[in-house]
């Protein structure tokens, strides 16, 4: 019997050798679907998210924001939700929200539009609107030397307010999971 000589076996081995290093290097995305504890919404996170709290200001007023966060590779999913005293004070607060984060990546918006969303999980509900975003920001040492994308979505409903966030390495932040993000996001 003949043995194939290890000249035509390198090739295979290579072959093989890569793809499991591309398979150990790609993200994974294990979708789960989170019910916040303060606040009424659902959203489904790529892995087990983190939460924290802090203050901040919203267009003026002091607000407790509580961010709930998920990071795969270098791509990070976020929600962010705080109650203001009123509900017009809660929709004022949208452009706060939308300029601060643009800023922190020192960015500038690519895309901007207004559209609705179920108002709740309730099919009567009505609808909410929502204004998205897609923003680009400069090559830093947290996005691989990459252009930092951000896309994210604002809502106000009554007197709270949320943030979806997207961002990450613009080669790496693909828009069919930013909708699978934004599409999971259902108030309660």
């Amino acid at each position: 019997m003949m043995s194939t000589p290890i000249l035509f076996r390198l090739p295979r081995v290579a072959a093989a050798a890569m793809l499991l290093a591309l398979t150990a290097c790609s993200p994974r995305y294990d979708w789960r679907e989170l019910h916040a504890a303060d606040a009424p919404y659902a959203v489904a996170m790529p892995a087990r998210p983190a939460s924290f709290s802090r203050q901040i200001d919203l267009n003026g007023v002091p607000v407790s924001m509580t961010m709930t966060a998920a990071e795969v590779g270098k791509v990070t999913f976020a929600v962010g939700s705080a109650e203001l005293p009123t509900a017009q004070q809660a929709q004022a607060s949208l452009d706060a929200m939308k300029t601060a984060l643009v800023r922190n990546i020192r960015g500038t918006i690519r895309q901007q539009r207004t559209l609705t969303i179920p108002q709740s999980s309730h099919a009567d509900g009505g609808r909410v609107a929502v204004i998205e975003i897609a923003a680009i920001g400069p090559a830093d040492q947290a996005s691989d030397g990459q252009a930092r994308a951000l896309f994210a979505r604002f809502v106000a409903k009554d007197k709270r307010v949320f943030q979806l966030v997207a961002t990450g390495p613009e080669a790496a932040l693909q828009r069919e999971l930013v909708d699978t993000f934004f599409s999971s996001f259902k108030l309660d």
